[in-house]
């Protein structure tokens, strides 16, 4: 994936574009315009041309964009032409729940394993995806190149799995665990406060 910043907002538009070009009818013309683009997902046309702008650089005057190159393009940038491998630890409710969400997928992210210390979560698992021990975490990433770990146990244990996280080799980490935690600058570390956003959430409703 490309290392260029894109807006958190440009980025969330990108998979309806995606989508909207690949279920395209096979006799449609090999070009669109980010007019025809914006009209059928009803985003203002400016927009548009600024979002494709930066992964596709600017459509051609009175043609726009050849069609199977911008899918490629917006493929590229999501990076669903090649996923990111990710796992999971802490297969409780919150985990379990990213776990089964196929929507990081769109963006080029697949969950591809879960883990979690306890046995009677393992044992208890219904979901159709397999959640291993953890004690198999650093094996599985090495052996899988995983490059992504998400934190969904509570603030005593984030730390020692963070710590195990950095030393199999994984390169970005997603804490929702409620607590601050240290990595390596070699890492990227990306703390998810849930309280706080909610919190944001009501302070904006009680004006």
């Amino acid at each position: 994936m490309n290392g260029f910043f894109i807006p958190k907002a440009t980025l969330g538009r990108l998979p309806q574009y995606l989508e909207f070009l690949r279920n395209l009818p096979s006799d449609a013309p090999e070009t669109i315009s980010a007019t025809t683009i914006a009209r059928n997902l009803s985003l203002g046309e400016v927009q548009v041309r600024k979002d494709l702008a930066i992964v596709s650089g600017a459509g051609k005057p009175k043609i726009g964009y050849i069609t199977r190159d911008l899918i490629r393009d917006l493929e590229h940038w999501l990076g669903s032409d090649e996923f990111t491998s990710a796992v999971i630890v802490g297969a409780g409710k919150l985990g379990s729940a990213l776990y089964d969400y196929s929507g990081f997928e769109e963006y080029g992210v697949k969950i591809i394993a879960a883990f979690d210390s306890s046995n009677q979560v393992i044992e208890k698992n219904t979901s159709a995806k397999e959640i291993l021990p953890i004690s198999k975490f650093k094996e599985y990433c090495l052996e899988n190149k995983v490059k992504i770990g998400i934190i969904t146990v509570g603030k005593d244990s984030a730390k020692d799995v963070c710590d195990l996280m950095v030393e199999s080799g994984i390169s970005a980490i997603w804490n929702f665990a409620p607590c601050a935690l240290k990595v390596p600058e070699t890492v990227l570390l990306r703390q998810e406060n849930l309280a706080l956003s909610l919190a944001h959430l009501n302070n904006q409703i009680s004006k």
